[in-house]
């Protein structure tokens, strides 16, 4: 556990971004083989209805997800406060509501992804691999969700590597069995699907099992969980914005997919594999987002509304860093990463004019995520959550739409940098108001609240 109300900001959050980041780079690593191995040794269908499975996937998800962030910020305070009781309860209370929630989810994937891939106009020859892989990977959502609960708790906590440990030994476990299941036993996409669920349930065993010998806190006992209501409701009030925030992007993802699917299979290929390179090179930016949220989180809980502005200019140099070198990146080699997926120089020249265009704005992207980070950190999660369904609802799925009618393909592209640029201006605009200053479980005090600006 580390405390992040003491010492010199950057370093703070460099420190405690840095595992995240690696543990998030090793994930979509995994991500990035999964898609080569797919791609090179199944087809460019499979590779199509894998990708087409990522949007249904985060949807159903995502509002867990955003609850789950909820739990992490009200953790995080508690932490800045030295309130070990609340703590406590808090992680039962998560523990309770993912096994529940995880339930429902693998039901309902299974009830209806037939249905939505249809709606969202999937050709049928993709549309039968798709539902196959989402169906078993969505029967081990308890097991994914028990992991990044964990993982989100021990954030919260501010134990970023911990849950590094156990991510690379999932991930390497993950890739063996890609490799063993596709190319020795010839399963197809059910062997992948395959391959992620067990490493997601070693993972989140061998996690449950080490911190109920080693750790002081995070304990797991289904025998002796305890749930909260008033944590439960703190947990709703700062998550649910966030959960629905999560579930309307998926719901744009799959509206742009929609698009995307009408300009056919190669188009759908080259979008999967480019949406995932794009991924790989959002990883800074949201990583150091989630770092500045608990380091928020732990100097409101300390009462030092003064630390917070110095970790977002810091935050923001490093971010924008990083966004440079990923923009180059992506322009220099960028025919060269979506070659390792695929042979097919169609499905290439159109994933690289994806990278051309969406990667031109990463630093505007970086900026949007950091700065909601901050609101999110102090559990104002309301207003991000309007912001970004403005930014992807009003600009982006209508400018996409629009663009791809004048301009061809390309078009859709364009809405996704230029809904970046409108996300960053008014995160920016309310962050200077000051009015999630006052928002968390722990409040600051009056002669405190002034001076953050």
């Amino acid at each position: 556990m580390k405390d992040l109300t003491q010492g010199n900001e950057g370093k703070l959050i460099l420190h405690f971004a840095l595992p995240m980041l690696i543990g998030n780079v090793f994930q979509q690593l995994y991500n990035i083989i999964n898609a080569v191995v797919v791609g090179q040794f199944i087809g460019k269908e499979a590779l199509a209805a894998v990708g087409a499975s990522f949007p249904l996937i985060f949807m159903l998800v995502s509002f867990v997800i955003g609850i789950t962030i909820g739990a992490t910020i009200i953790i995080s305070q508690y932490y800045g406060a030295k309130n070990f009781e609340k703590i406590r309860l808090a992680i039962d209370t998560v523990y309770v509501f993912l096994f529940v929630a995880s339930l429902i989810i693998t039901l309902l994937s299974i009830a209806f992804s037939n249905t939505i891939f249809g709606w969202t106009g999937l050709p049928d020859n993709i549309r039968p691999l798709a539902v196959r892989y989402m169906n078993i990977y969505m029967a081990g959502s308890v097991f994914m969700f028990g992991f990044n609960g964990t993982s989100a708790i021990l954030r919260g906590l501010g134990d970023s590597r911990t849950p590094l440990v156990f991510l690379v030994i999932s991930t390497v476990v993950n890739i063996g069995l890609d490799l063993l299941l596709v190319l020795v036993f010839r399963m197809g996409i059910e062997g992948v699907a395959m391959a992620t669920v067990i490493a997601q349930a070693g993972a989140f065993i061998t996690a449950v099992l080490y911190l109920n010998k080693r750790h002081a806190i995070v304990k797991l006992s289904l025998k002796k969980l305890m749930f909260d209501r008033e944590i439960f409701r703190h947990t709703i009030r700062i998550g649910l914005p966030t959960g629905f925030q999560q579930t309307f992007v998926a719901l744009g993802m799959l509206a742009l997919y929609s698009i995307v699917n009408t300009f056919g299979t190669d188009t759908i290929a080259a979008y999967s594999v480019a949406g995932r390179i794009d991924t790989f090179a959002s990883i800074p930016a949201m990583t150091f987002a989630m770092a500045l949220s608990t380091f928020v989180g732990q100097n409101i809980g300390a009462q030092k509304p003064e630390r917070i502005r110095r970790g977002l200019r810091a935050t923001l140099l490093m971010t924008t860093v990083f966004s440079l070198f990923i923009t180059a990146l992506s322009i220099l080699w960028g025919r060269g990463l979506m070659g390792l997926f695929t042979p097919d120089q169609k499905v290439i020249e159109i994933g690289y004019s994806y990278l051309v265009i969406v990667s031109s704005c990463y630093i505007a992207f970086s900026a949007m995520f950091v700065v909601g980070g901050i609101m999110r950190g102090a559990g104002d999660t309301l207003i991000p959550m309007f912001i970004t369904l403005f930014s992807l609802w009003v600009i982006r799925i209508p400018v996409s739409w629009y663009l791809s009618q004048k301009i061809g393909v390309t078009g859709i592209w364009w809405g996704i940098p230029i809904a970046w640029i409108i996300g960053v201006l008014l995160s920016y605009i309310y962050y200077k108001t000051g009015r999630w200053k006052n928002k968390g479980v722990v409040k600051l005090s009056n002669g405190m609240i002034n001076g953050t600006r």
